[in-house]
């Protein structure tokens, strides 16, 4: 038996993986980060936009602060969010996002004088202070009342995550990639590690640590048409489940991000919007504002969305092989504008569509982006049910998006809570040891290779682990979209029930040896029907409409019944999850109101 021990495990080695292990290395303690991809091809490289803080350096973000970003975050989450969470994140983005900058990440930055920006594809000036020469710019992002989202162009993920892999190596973490964790060690009541097998050979080592973390970003593979890598498939999700004492948090809240480009559903940021792009129907018509006249395009991602669907039901997308679109302008930004600031969907729009935004549209249609569900923490991002066990990023329900979350945010979330997350790990190891059973870690580790010798001599059938996946998202895809009703999330859970039913009969075709593409989705399929029916089962059971999770038969958002967070645990053997709830948060710092934006009835407390 391989086993490799240190002070933290980072399941993940995106920015919040490699966040949380840069802050226990530079405290003296031994870190860990493994990762399917090398690092710097983490999904996290791939996000544009930016990150949001209240730096208010800017002309348009002039009067921003923590408490305005607040109250942003708070009304985007639909009221859903952890209020004590929200307000911890404020406060510590822009001290975050300085801390990057110190650490090399290149911010655009402000530029004094009459300066030309864009709002809704017309064009205004601004004048920058020569006072706030240098520090760091900020653009426009969807439902925000203030520019606050610090970017690198639209590179912003890319840009910071190399930067955080440089300080990584710096202070001494340890990534092993191409290696993938199958399933966590423990207990029933402490987390001792994780069972990882490489991707190259096939061997399994046991990794050994005082405190494992979780960050393995969303599981948008669940949908067929989605923004996500093909890495972000709940993997550390399912290993959380599997233990059965693990809660999984809000998992019915996806979000549907407006602009995926059609056909490949690549994401162009939101700042093509932020920075004034506009959306045309077929007539090349402006239909925003006819919905949303207050913020147009830059409501919130899951308001925006919706109105797109619901333009599209009328008979005014655009017809296409590949379905219905809508069009994205950019070409009033000029060639400079979208050369450099928006050099990546320039480049995403030629060499994947051969289209020129600079003059051309750009086709798109509201695509799977985002988890606002994951792994249940507390505030100090402890996960729940396991001792030992933390989770941070878009893999843990912290939870500050609540049903919806702001464009700009999650980006963030990755570094200000690795920071927060990471400094409550430094404190967990210097008051706590580990006690590490060997028993717990042989049978963790003969469990797995029982799975992998079952699957190899097909002893539970000969199913087809692509054919399942298939099938999964074919039910997915048509109950919980952006619109959901009872009729079709039942027939969805139905329909999922009997291909998890089939997952359980998986076998492979090959021999499983070395690099073994099929034993790995082998391996994690019943996983994922798993992570869609904790979707598809939390959404049927939640009557309301709140944020991202839309009923149809239930329009109101209801917070007399439904100001709760579903905890989604599934118990060894059982064909659906078992959901409990607690509330959405202790501290009504901002009481529920209505969003500004969206419209809706709102079923009040005290009803």
């Amino acid at each position: 038996m391989r086993i490799i021990q240190s002070d933290v495990l980072s399941v993940g080695a995106g920015l919040a993986g490699e966040r949380v292990a840069i802050e226990a290395a530079e405290n003296g303690f031994s870190a860990i980060c493994l990762s399917i991809v090398p690092a710097r091809r983490s999904h996290s490289s791939a996000a544009q936009g930016g990150m949001q803080a209240a730096l208010g350096n800017s002309a348009m973000g002039e009067g921003d602060c923590p408490d305005v970003h607040f109250a942003d975050t708070v009304k985007g989450s639909d009221w859903g969010c952890d209020q004590e969470v929200a307000r911890l994140f404020c406060d510590n983005a822009p001290i975050a996002m300085r801390q990057m900058a110190f650490w090399g990440v290149p911010w655009n930055r402000v530029v004094p004088g009459e300066q030309t920006y864009y709002k809704g594809g017309k064009p205004f000036t601004a004048f920058e202070k020569p006072e706030n020469e240098g520090l760091i710019h900020s653009r426009n992002f969807g439902g925000t009342a203030k520019w606050r989202t610090c970017y690198t162009s639209d590179g912003t993920g890319h840009c910071v995550l190399f930067t955080l892999d440089n300080r990584a190596a710096q202070v001494g973490v340890t990534v092993i990639d191409k290696v993938e964790v199958i399933g966590l060690i423990h207990d029933g009541e402490t987390c001792m590690g994780a069972v990882a097998r490489c991707l190259k050979t096939g061997e399994l080592t046991a990794y050994l640590a005082k405190a494992t973390l979780i960050a393995t970003g969303g599981f948008g593979r669940i949908y067929r048409e989605s923004t996500n890598a093909v890495i972000c498939d709940g993997g550390g999700l399912i290993a959380a489940l599997d233990t059965g004492v693990v809660p999984l948090g809000n998992m019915e809240a996806v979000q549907f991000h407006p602009t995926g480009i059609v056909p490949t559903d690549i994401l162009v940021t939101e700042g093509c919007r932020g920075d004034g792009g506009t959306l045309l129907d077929k007539n090349e018509y402006r239909f925003m504002p006819d919905y949303e006249p207050e913020k147009a395009e830059l409501a919130s991602r899951d308001v925006v969305s919706r109105r797109m669907t619901e333009h599209m039901r009328k008979g005014l997308g655009v017809p296409s092989p590949y379905g219905d679109h809508l069009w994205l302008d950019i070409r009033h930004l000029g060639e400079h504008h979208i050369r450099t600031k928006l050099r990546e969907v320039d480049e995403i729009c030629q060499s994947f569509l051969g289209v020129d935004p600079v003059h051309q549209l750009i086709p798109v249609r509201p695509t799977q982006h985002y988890s606002m569900g994951g792994v249940r923490t507390n505030k100090d991002g402890a996960a729940y049910g396991l001792k030992g066990l933390f989770s941070a990023g878009e893999a843990a329900c912290w939870d500050m998006h609540g049903f919806n979350r702001l464009g700009g945010n999650s980006l963030a979330e990755t570094v200000v809570a690795g920071m927060i997350v990471g400094a409550k790990i430094v404190e967990f190891l210097k008051g706590a040891e580990t006690v590490i059973k060997t028993a717990s870690v042989r049978d963790a580790m003969a469990a797995q290779q029982a799975r992998i010798d079952d699957l190899i001599n097909c002893a539970n059938g000969r199913e087809n682990p692509y054919a399942v996946k298939n099938a999964m998202h074919d039910a997915i895809m048509k109950g919980a979209g952006i619109f959901r009703n009872g009729k079709d999330l039942e027939t969805c859970v139905a329909d999922l029930q009997e291909i998890l039913g089939r997952a359980r009969r998986v076998g492979l075709r090959s021999n499983g040896k070395g690099a073994n593409p099929e034993l790995t989705m082998a391996l994690k399929i019943q996983g994922m029907v798993k992570l869609a029916l904790c979707v598809a089962y939390g959404a049927l059971k939640r009557t309301e409409s709140r944020g991202a999770h839309t009923r149809e038969d239930y329009p109101e958002r209801n917070d007399r019944d439904w100001l709760t967070r579903t905890l989604a645990t599934w118990a060894e053997g059982a064909d659906l999850p078992t959901l409990n709830y607690e509330a959405a948060t202790q501290t009504f710092e901002l009481p529920p109101g209505d969003r500004g934006y969206g419209g809706g009835k709102i079923i009040a407390r005290d009803e």
